[in-house]
């Protein structure tokens, strides 16, 4: 049997499930007792966990994932929510110096059970201070893994092994893509950490894409498929670690890549997918690595605009003609 939740209730569906089967597993961040968290992850659980386990906190990043990590030091399992991604600025000595480093500089003990969730890309009209993808910083991380789910399935699955896990984990939940629905099973399930998933099987040339882009890429398939052009599309869902298994067998399959994502170019992690390619299936590819992302600028936050700087379906369609 099966229930359709949106992304945002099959996290929230999450978090109650794994707050049920360990008393260790707790959240905290910033207005998610009564008011239920910004994007709604928490709401109802103020009453069914109370103040002990569903804790608001200070409006201060630094205070909540600082004492997140405290909090897993002493054996405990929390889930500690960043608002937005952009404001995970504010915490990056915790993150990077910290927690990331804390089981490697303790000889394994003890370890981080932790998980810090983040609300991130654009496509709401935000502005440029909300909209920001920083997900190639916290894979440049050692010590730290970072996914980023793109369907109420797989939000639900991933969460629930980043909370059992033993690693810290960064948790990205698109901005755009809170309100798909999606058909998640009644009984317990989890979605492996490090592993991407073929959404569209082809053998013309493959298309890595995460977040926001993975729908405008699948559309996109469909627009070429129309034309004859038969598109292989792989949804990377943990960008760290990369599953370059996948990956490399694909492109290995059509002899070409186009990777897609909404983070800026310079420095996104589609160049990190474009040289891993490069290095282990070069005598695979029969044109050069094409990457669609949003250009070097500031996110508008006039909605016409935001639409025209971030990358839509057709210039995903744009970089599978140039080179097919």
């Amino acid at each position: 049997m099966a229930h359709t939740l949106t992304f945002r209730e099959a996290v929230a569906e999450a978090i109650k499930e794994e707050m049920k089967r360990d008393p260790t597993v707790f959240v905290m961040g910033e207005d998610l007792g009564q008011f239920g968290g910004a994007f709604g992850a928490t709401r109802g659980l103020l009453a069914e966990f109370g103040e002990e386990r569903i804790r608001d906190t200070p409006i201060s990043e630094t205070a909540i994932v600082g004492f997140a990590l405290g909090a897993a030091m002493g054996g405990m399992r929390p889930i500690a929510e960043i608002m937005r991604c952009d404001w995970m600025t504010i915490c990056m000595d915790e993150l990077v110096n910290q927690i990331a480093k804390m089981r490697y500089m303790s000889g394994g003990r003890p370890e981080i059970h932790l998980v810090v969730r983040t609300n991130t890309e654009g496509g709401i009209g935000l502005g440029p201070q909300h909209s920001q993808s920083f997900e190639a910083w916290f894979c440049h991380v050692p010590g730290l893994k970072v996914v980023m789910p793109t369907n109420a399935y797989d939000a639900k699955g991933l969460l629930k092994s980043a909370i059992r896990g033993r690693n810290p984990v960064i948790y990205m939940e698109p901005n755009s893509l809170l309100s798909m629905s999606a058909s998640i099973p009644d009984e317990d399930y989890t979605v492996p950490i490090g592993k991407a998933e073929v959404k569209k099987e082809g053998k013309d040339v493959t298309i890595v894409a995460w977040g926001t882009m993975l729908a405008k890429s699948l559309n996109a398939a469909k627009t070429l498929a129309s034309e004859g052009i038969d598109a292989e599309v792989i949804d990377l869902r943990t960008l760290r670690p990369m599953d370059t298994e996948t990956i490399v067998n694909s492109v290995k399959k059509t002899g070409r890549l186009v990777v897609a994502h909404e983070a800026n170019r310079t420095g996104g992690l589609g160049a990190e997918v474009a040289a891993t390619v490069q290095e282990l299936a070069f005598d695979s590819l029969d044109a050069p690595i094409k990457r669609v992302a949003t250009p070097d600028a500031m996110i508008p936050a006039n909605r016409r605009l935001e639409k025209y700087v971030l990358p839509q379906e057709d210039k995903v369609i744009e970089a599978v003609k140039s080179i097919v």
